[in-house]
Formats: structure tokens, C-alpha cells, sequence
């Protein structure tokens, strides 16, 4: 058995802290400065970690190999048939023309000002894809919709990956708590009552956030209320339903309950007229494909899939057929020096009715209800497989290094080097979750592979275990705004495809800022406002 080295530079954490770093750093320098496109950055990564992994970790290139087959399994199913699956449904309703007839909703229903479009589609809309799909499918469609109002494809990209943290922690019908849940041994509940106490302060500020960025101050003051009502009716849901009802609903009880208290609200109350953000005339000029859809038509796939997905997994349809794959010549080949030398599991769970085949079912429904022909049906397939066929390669290449660095001992040596540094690890603790989302691009996976260590940690330093387990999803879902995963799903439907390390670029240090104010908030909840964290069993 391959017994992982944590300090294997000269002894020396530090040290080897530093060489463990290199892989994550070529990632951001390769996107964030030189602009690369992001499976350049993603090979670029994964070969340096392998060169690590085996000359200084000592890792047998079997078990390298090994680790690197088992991320990129992983990455094709489920993770990206979820995106392919979700992808399609996108290109049905284009091919259809309901997404033309969305947008002609949105253009009828809602003011003419392309800032309160932002709210309703990137904030509200894309919290309810991101609960039902998750893996970066809510950025390519609600990017693809903002676009379609007159937004620059940057600027559409950008604003959306900022408001997709928010509902991110309980994505997936609330998978990343529950996994959280397993690999702590805390209960699911209370950990789910303490992100729902350290979130919706994050989700509140997000209207304001963006809108500054993309507005400036005079945005801020027209479309105060607005702001207040989508934030706020967020931020309450998710704190009821995560601490009071079900956390696994949370997403999608919070992204319709601010749906609804935002439309509703502009049934009232409107932003004075601004030439600046008023949408194009042209576009406001609906196209053929609309003047034969009604409006309201925009809304099937899009409700179909929530329904579908939500009684899929209600009634566990997912675990139909579900198969338990030990991976040869890995599972329970390495041990966890970290965790008392523990084995280190590598089971590939396969569900053949898993989401992204809850998603194809809403693609095979909506094709039949609005009629579309098997020739547009087959062309909708061969559409998605073009446009996504880059993102599949890129984010094979980054969870198979996520592996990778799992595996070998560089994740846990980086994980106990930020754990050695005494109190400042209050404030360092969201950036565990932060690394291991930005290579994994799932906060359940980051919630795997660091969620133990948090608690290992707060118990060493008499901090709450509790909070900080759960600062790991919070820090996490800070992450998905610069994951190379999220960022390449989102371009695969716009015009900027290969310019990942554009995008990087400019959400780095939006995602910076957030994680640093998640960490006030962390340590305020230590020091200043313990009660506010939830005792064990506390919760639904």
C-alpha cells in the first residue's frame, strides 16, 4: 500500500507546500495572465502535477495513471452527461423557438431596461438551474438568454459566473451537504443549517455587487428595491427551507420564491425609464419563430425539467440500476497519512438514470410536447456535441489532475499546511473549499476531499467543527466562479469559445473579494457571534 508523503521536500511543510501549489498556479497563471485557452491550462496543469506526483511524492506512475483515468471517468458521467443532457434541452428550445418565446416573455413582462433583465434571468433564474443541473449548464443558458437582450457576450459571462455562487452550496438538489454529511460524520441537517446562516448574507449582496459592477452608483440608487426584494427573498428562503424544511429543496424553494417576490414586485414598481439600458429596438422587433410560439411557451423545457428532476429524485429513480465500480489497482491502494493512515477509497458510482438522464427524459418530453421533428432532434444532437465536445476534454483534464493531487498526498499536503497556521486558519479555512472547487468544479467534490480536514483542524484549535466543515461548502462555491469546468460549459454556447483565460480573468478577483468577505463573516461567527452557530442536531 502507497503510504502518502505530506512533507516530502526536505521534510519541510512549507516547503512542500510550495511544490504542491505548482499544478493550481500554472492553472491560474496559464488563464489569468496569459490568456490561454482552458484545456491548455488544464494540460498544463495536470502535467506538472504528474511530474510532482511521481518524483517528489513518490507516487507509483500506475497508481498516477490510475488516479488521473478514475478523474477523467468521473468527468464524463455523471458530470458532464448532466451538461450534454442539459445542453440539448438548451438547443431544443432554440431549435423550437421556445427560447425565442422566453425571450419574447421577458421582453413583454418585464420593463424595458436591460439591468432589471440582469436580476430576473442571472440571479433568479439561474439559482432555479443551478438547484435543478448544476456543473456550469445554468452560466451557458443564462449567458445565452442576456446576450440575446443586447448584453456583450464578456460582460454576460462574467455577471452570471458572479450570481451562480450563490445557490451553488445546495446545487444538485443538495448533494454537495449531503456527501458533507458523510465524510465529516456530522449530521446533513445541522451542516445544512449552518450554510444556510453563512450564505444568505453572501446572496443579498449579489444584486447590489453585480449591479455596481455593471451600472455604477446611479444603477444602484434607481434599482435599490429591486435589488433588496430579489436578494432578500433569496436570502430568506434559503435560510428557512436549509434550516427549517428540506435542505435537498433549498435551491429550488429560494431561486421560485425569489423568482416570484421579484416578478411580482414589478408588477408594482418600476425603474424610471434610463435611454442608457434600454434594450435595442431591434431586438425588441421578435422574430419569426415567436409570432407562432406564444410567450408563455418559453417557460416548458425549462419547467418540465424542474418537475421531472425534482420527482426523480423524490422518488430515487437515480438509484435505479446504480453500480458500485471498486477501480482496479487503485481502491484502497493508498494510505491517507492525514487521517491515521485510513485506506483511501476509489469507488466509481454509476447510475445509468442518474440527473443528466432525468434532463434527457425533460429533452425527450419537451421535443414530443412542442413537436419537434426527428430531423431537428437529430440536428440538436450533433449542435450540442459540437459545441461541447472542448469543454468534455477540458474538464476531463482538470478533475483527472483534481485526482490526481488527491491520490498522491499534494491535496492533504496542501490541506495541513493551511491547517498548521494556528488562528489565521479562520481566515484561510474558505480557501480550502476555494482550491478544491477550482479544480474540481464541484463543491461536492471539494466537500470530499477537504470537508474531514476542516473538522480535524477546528478540533486542534478548539474552533467549532461544525462551522468551519460548513465554511468549507460556503468557501467552495467562491471557487465555481473561476472553475475551469464552470467557465469552459459556459463558453461552449457563445462566441468566446478558447478565450477561457479572458473570462479568468475577469472574475479572478471578483471571486477573491467574495471569499475574503466570507471570511469576515466565518470569523465573526467564531469570535463575535458563536450562537449563531447551530448545536448538534439541530435542523430538520
Amino acid at each position: 500500500m502507497f503510504q502518502q508523503i505530506l512533507a516530502p521536500v526536505g521534510g519541510s511543510l512549507g516547503l512542500s507546500f510550495i511544490v504542491a501549489v505548482l499544478p493550481v498556479l500554472a492553472v491560474l497563471i496559464l488563464l489569468g495572465i496569459l490568456r490561454r485557452p482552458a484545456w491548455e491550462a488544464a494540460l498544463a496543469g495536470l502535467a506538472i502535477g504528474l511530474i510532482a506526483a511521481v518524483a517528489v511524492w513518490r507516487m507509483p506512475v500506475g497508481l498516477a495513471a490510475d488516479a488521473v483515468l478514475n478523474g477523467a471517468v468521473f468527468a464524463l458521467w455523471p458530470v458532464m452527461w448532466i451538461v450534454l443532457s442539459a445542453l440539448l434541452l438548451y438547443n431544443i428550445a432554440v431549435k423550437s423557438g421556445r427560447f425565442d418565446a422566453f425571450r419574447a416573455w421577458l421582453l413583454t413582462n418585464l420593463p424595458n431596461d436591460r439591468r432589471v433583465v440582469l436580476v430576473v434571468i442571472g440571479f433568479c433564474f439561474g439559482a432555479l438551474l443551478e438547484g435543478v443541473s448544476g456543473f456550469g449548464t445554468p452560466v451557458a443558458i443564462t449567458s445565452s438568454l442576456l446576450i440575446l437582450v443586447g448584453f456583450p457576450a464578456l460582460e454576460a459571462l462574467v455577471f452570471v459566473l458572479i450570481f451562480n455562487t450563490a445557490p451553488v452550496a445546495f446545487g444538485a438538489l443538495g448533494v454537495p451537504v449531503t456527501v458533507l454529511g458523510a465524510v465529516t460524520g456530522l449530521p446533513a441537517h445541522t451542516l445544512a443549517a449552518m450554510i444556510g446562516r453563512q450564505l444568505p448574507f453572501i446572496a443579498i449582496a449579489l444584486p447590489f455587487y453585480v449591479m455596481a459592477l455593471y451600472g455604477g452608483r446611479r444603477s444602484l440608487r434607481a434599482l435599490w428595491p429591486l435589488l433588496l426584494v430579489a436578494g432578500g427573498s433569496f436570502a430568506l428562503s434559503q435560510f428557512v427551507s436549509s434550516n427549517y424544511l428540506d435542505y435537498a429543496l433549498t435551491d429550488v424553494l429560494s431561486a421560485l420564491g425569489s423568482l416570484g417576490a421579484t416578478l411580482i414586485f414589478l408588477r408594482t414598481w418600476r425603474p424610471a425609464p434610463d435611454p442608457e439600458f434600454a434594450i435595442d429596438a431591434s431586438i425588441l422587433n421578435v422574430q419569426a419563430p415567436t409570432r407562432t410560439v406564444a410567450s408563455w411557451q418559453g417557460w416548458l423545457p425549462w419547467l418540465i425539467a424542474s418537475a421531472v428532476v425534482i420527482l426523480w429524485t423524490h422518488f430515487g429513480v437515480f438509484l435505479v440500476g446504480e453500480q458500485k465500480i471498486h477501480w482496479p489497482g487503485l481502491d484502497n491502494a493508498i494510505a491517507i497519512t492525514l487521517y491515521d493512515s485510513r485506506p483511501y477509497a476509489a469507488v466509481w458510482v454509476f447510475q445509468p438514470l442518474t440527473t443528466g438522464t432525468a434532463i434527457l427524459i425533460s429533452a425527450l418530453i419537451t421535443t414530443l410536447i412542442v413537436r419537434l421533428s426527428l430531423a431537428d432532434f437529430i440536428a440538436c444532437i450533433g449542435q450540442t456535441l459540437r459545441q461541447a465536445w472542448l469543454a468534455v476534454i477540458t474538464v476531463m483534464l482538470i478533475i483527472g489532475l483534481a485526482y490526481l493531487m488527491n491520490y498522491s498526498g499534494m491535496a492533504y499536503t496542501l490541506g495541513k499546511a493551511v491547517a498548521s497556521t494556528g488562528h489565521l486558519f479562520v481566515f484561510l479555512s474558505p480557501f480550502l473549499g476555494w482550491v478544491a472547487v477550482l479544480l474540481s468544479g464541484s463543491d461536492t467534490s471539494g466537500n470530499a476531499l477537504f470537508g474531514n480536514l476542516q473538522v480535524v483542524a477546528a478540533h486542534q484549535l478548539h474552533f467549532d467543527p461544525v462551522l468551519f466543515a460548513a465554511t468549507n461548502s460556503s468557501g467552495g462555491v467562491m471557487g465555481k466562479m473561476v472553475s475551469p469546468q464552470n467557465i469552459a460549459t459556459g463558453v461552449a454556447v457563445t462566441r468566446l469559445k478558447g478565450q477561457e483565460g479572458v473570462v479568468f480573468a475577469r472574475t479572478f478577483w471578483h471571486s477573491i473579494i467574495v471569499t475574503l468577505a466570507l471570511s469576515i463573516i466565518v470569523a465573526g461567527q467564531q469570535f463575535l457571534f458563536p450562537w449563531i452557530i447551530p448545536t448538534l442536531g439541530v435542523g430538520r
